[in-house]
């Protein structure tokens, strides 16, 4: 066996990347999809453009690298977590679009359960707070909505999957209906101390258990490839959230080791070990991944728009040609000229969890340029992640002293540098930043003994470059200061 095949579908994309032994990628192919917005504050996907897209990016990536299926030890999937997707069984078709985790459709459902006295319930048993980011009202309001959804889940007649699941059951015909305890525990249905679905969360937000899948080991084969357009009989022996499978593409297999993933959203998540750390500071609590020798946990920051800003000010104002642009566009000037852009174009995340907060500029004058607008939004993307890693230091008493990102806009060096500077540590950039798939990959990869163990995988990870803080730590605080007084600009401004 030469290869494994990670497939990682995203919020923009469906990527597949082959890796060899090395953790080298031999081919990468991506392929956009839509992005729906039927109102205000709501995201959808179509399901089956998903599958269609990830489908035909796998197939090209194999083709690309002149691999049989016989070539290819295992598949791992890893997939934007908490998007929402119900379906017939009988016919594998949606019975509606899927609900993106961006979607704020249910703010005022949460709104509800906190007033009820249910946010505390929910925290302790699922590390997560009670908000509209997460499955579980959101598959409540699939159930509530669609005419005669609940009914037919309660006979068993409908699946309900995030898009692990969802590809899962489509790459076996049918086969395989499960996820894996990183996206379970995304759901606010999953208890991530006894490590199963939680019948009294269930009763809450009224989801009969017939609807949900199996939770599988995050390295276990749950079924072959059988689906037109792709080989037959590949493994598929991993599935893993994004975010926890790059903190395991990363080497982070220690406790006190952090990632930041800086995609559509920026995730900051730190290995804690083998018992859930509890926050102090709003930060989640989630499963980083469960093995046959049983499960890490993790300290999970959330911002819901990073690079998505970046493709705001491509797509929304036209201010540049394409995501690239950004870099060159922000180095032209000297600061942002005073500019400070909140990017909470999907409310706010961590630590702030904000469903009602909304995009905000603030410090334009007349001398205000398209160029001082760029180099906020990177800033706007490093404020928000230097917050989070206070925070997380303050949370488990682990001040870090360096800190290992990846995802597309690590490749902006001037975003890293603003980065370290904003946090005081080195920031280190790897060889393969490609490691959301490649921690899909190895998850797989140990699965069917393609690599040996954990110590292997660490063994292959390699920098490519540290960016080293520039600027003094009272620079730092001033910036930190000016940021969070645009934050308070933005917040609690829309209803429902």
């Amino acid at each position: 066996m030469k290869a494994i095949l990670a497939l990682d579908q995203g919020t923009t994309s469906s990527r597949a990347i082959v890796f060899d032994r090395a953790g080298v990628p031999v081919s990468v192919v991506q392929q956009e999809f839509r992005q729906i917005f039927p109102r205000p504050g709501w995201v959808e996907h179509d399901p089956e453009e998903i599958f269609a897209t990830q489908r035909d990016a796998a197939a090209r990536a194999l083709a690309q690298a002149g691999l049989a299926s016989s070539d290819v030890a295992a598949v791992g999937i890893t997939n934007q977590r908490e998007t929402t997707v119900l379906w017939d069984r009988a016919t594998g078709r949606p019975v509606a679009n899927a609900i993106v985790w961006q979607d704020r459709r249910t703010a005022s459902r949460c709104d509800a359960l906190r007033q009820a006295g249910h946010d505390d319930g929910f925290r302790d048993r699922t590390g997560l707070v009670l908000d509209a980011y997460f499955s579980g009202t959101k598959l409540a309001w699939l159930l509530d909505t669609v005419p005669g959804a609940r009914a037919r889940a309660e006979r068993g007649e409908l699946a309900f999957g995030t898009i692990d699941t969802w590809l899962a059951w489509h790459l076996t015909g049918g086969e395989a209906h499960v996820t894996d305890a990183s996206n379970a525990s995304r759901t606010l249905l999953f208890n991530i101390h006894d490590l199963d679905w939680d019948e009294e969360l269930l009763a809450i937000l009224d989801i009969p258990r017939a609807v949900l899948p199996r939770v599988a080991a995050a390295g276990e084969v749950v079924g072959t490839t059988r689906c037109a357009g792709l080989p037959v009989g590949m493994p598929i022996a991993s599935l893993a959230g994004d975010q926890q499978a790059a903190l395991f593409g990363q080497g982070c297999h220690r406790p006190g080791l952090a990632k930041n993933t800086y995609g559509t959203g920026c995730f900051l998540l730190m290995n804690t070990g083998e018992r859930p750390a509890v926050s102090r500071n709003r930060l989640l609590t989630t499963v980083a991944w469960r093995r046959d020798e049983g499960a890490h946990y993790a300290l999970e920051g959330s911002v819901f728009i990073g690079g998505a800003a970046v493709q705001w000010l491509r797509d929304g104002l036209g201010i540049i040609e394409k995501a690239e642009d950004i870099g060159p566009l922000a180095a032209s000037v000297p600061d942002a000229g005073g500019v400070y852009f909140v990017p909470a174009l999907a409310g706010l995340g961590s630590p702030y969890w904000d469903p009602h907060a909304r995009g905000t500029i603030v410090g334009l004058t007349r001398g205000s340029t398209r160029a001082h607008l760029a180099r906020a939004t990177l800033e706007a993307i490093a404020f928000q992640s230097a917050e989070l890693l206070a925070a997380m230091a303050d949370d488990s008493g682990i001040a870090l002293t360096e800190l290992r990102v990846d995802g597309g806009a690590t490749a902006n060096d001037l975003l890293m540098q603003i980065q370290a500077d904003l946090l005081g540590v080195p920031v280190l950039r790897p060889r393969v930043t490609e490691t959301t798939a490649l921690g899909a990959a190895y998850l797989a990869g140990l699965a069917v003994g393609f690599w040996e163990d954990e110590a292997q995988i660490a063994s292959l990870w390699a920098c490519d470059r540290a960016f080293e803080p520039r600027i003094p730590r009272e620079a730092a605080a001033a910036r930190m200061a000016q940021w969070r007084r645009a934050v308070e600009r933005s917040r609690h401004w829309a209803g429902d």
